[in-house]
């Protein structure tokens, strides 16, 4: 099994036509938002403030120091491993387990996770405990006071980097490419952090925001008052901050998805991608993501100048209405690289450095189980996962616009609506080998 191949079906993995497919898609979205024209009139969901409280005794576990030290130091020790198998483990990349630790256990299964018990690598992101040992190098952050005006500015080019890293550059799976990633990764966030403070992992730390928007879906969320309560996972979304650079995130979130099912097309692979060189890659990526930025940007402008509302604050209003769309096609595209491909790094845990006669879990000589979800299967989730979150989109887009002009016209939502429908198409297109 190829290493990377992201595990997606290819076209005839779709037990249905792939036309009546994206009719099909297109029609739900549609569907969908005449839906909420004729019973969704007024804002539905709850705000920052709803939601049902925890128990006091659990929220003091959940928010204590123990809890989150003891994870943290846990998720280092695990950094460390990975970082010592690359270094001092089987050369060959089927048999070192930090490629498939890096990019499918950790990259991957932190989407399921934070979307079942919240933004966990808030919680367990071992560079903050990096940061609090080396705080004394730094105790009073000198750059502190200009994070807030950063936004999530440094979030966006810290995924954009890693997708860079995961999608584009040659020799990404090879165990000391990995080992350097990583170092470098954790030395430059610890240094930001030293002169920014601990806040910056909440703002430049790629992983952790992205978790952190994933949970944005949990049914996990904070009140103003700071008491954790279990929320409708749709109204946890649109108490999302509006803060500066939330929209280049999703969007680069986004991006990144579309070229990787683009660079899995024929047309690609016989035709810029066919050298397989960084050039022409790294042109592919940040060609996705500014085709996804400028649709984007051209449905939200221009629905607010049909509502007479200022242009220029749309993109980040209606952002947390694409953290579904980017959670479907991350569902979509991942789905069964984390089923199937997932197990390799299990197999390899079993014996992290490769030693002649280790078996720590008995699981060394298994192979990957490649039955374990059928085709039929996949494709289902997979056109499931892009639809629901245009559904889920469309809805969030639709309680924004209510909330921000009570008797909004459908009219004002539609170039909007219609920037996700070409998303749905084009995304079930790239999915399915167009």
């Amino acid at each position: 099994m190829t290493l990377l191949a992201h595990g997606v079906g290819s076209r005839t993995d779709l037990p249905i036509p792939l036309g009546l497919a994206l009719y099909g898609a297109g029609a739900a979205i549609l569907i969908s938002f005449a839906a909420l024209l004729l019973f969704w009139r007024a804002p539905k969901l709850g705000g920052p403030s709803s939601g049902r409280p925890l128990p006091a005794g659990a929220q003091r576990v959940l928010d204590g120091p123990v809890l989150r030290r003891c994870l943290q130091a846990v998720a280092l020790a695990l950094l460390a491993l990975v970082i010592a198998a690359a270094v001092a483990g089987p050369g060959e990349t089927a048999r070192n387990l930090a490629p498939w630790a890096l990019y499918v256990t950790f990259w991957v299964g932190l989407v399921p996770v934070s979307l079942m018990v919240g933004p966990v690598w808030r919680v367990a992101n071992p560079l903050r405990l990096v940061h609090r040992i080396l705080r004394p190098l730094a105790p009073t952050a000198p750059g502190a006071h200009r994070l807030p005006a950063l936004g999530l500015w440094p979030a966006a080019v810290s995924l954009l980097v890693f997708l860079w890293f995961e999608l584009v550059y040659p020799d990404r799976a090879g165990p000391g490419t990995v080992a350097a990633f990583l170092v470098g990764y954790a030395a430059v966030h610890a240094g930001l952090a030293l002169w920014f403070g601990e806040g910056w992992f909440a703002s430049g730390d790629g992983f952790e925001v992205c978790s952190t928007l994933i949970a944005r879906l949990s049914p996990w969320a904070r009140r103003d008052d700071g008491r954790l309560v279990l929320r409708n996972p749709l109204a946890n979304a649109t108490a999302t901050p509006q803060a500066a650079g939330l929209a280049a995130v999703v969007v680069v979130l986004l991006g990144s998805t579309a070229f990787d099912g683009l660079s899995r097309t024929v047309w690609w692979q016989t035709g810029p991608g066919a050298a397989d060189d960084p050039l022409s890659g790294t042109l592919g990526l940040l060609g996705s993501v500014a085709v996804i930025s400028l649709l984007y940007l051209l449905g939200t402008r221009l629905s607010g100048r049909l509502a007479g509302q200022p242009a220029g604050i749309q993109p980040r209003r209606y952002a947390s209405s694409v953290i579904p769309i980017a959670l479907g096609y991350t569902v979509a595209h991942y789905f069964s690289l984390l089923l199937l491909d997932g197990q390799t790094t299990w197999i390899l845990a079993s014996n992290p450095f490769g030693a002649p006669g280790v078996d720590l879990f008995g699981t060394y000589d298994d192979a990957v189980d490649l039955t374990a979800v059928s085709p039929d299967t996949i494709a289902y989730v997979q056109v499931g996962g892009v639809v629901a979150g245009h559904v889920a989109g469309v809805t969030l887009a639709h309680e924004q616009a209510l909330r921000s002009q009570r008797h909004a016209r459908a009219s004002d939502q539609l170039p909007l609506v219609v920037v996700m429908v070409l998303f749905t198409v084009g995304g079930l297109g790239l999915l399915f080998g167009f």
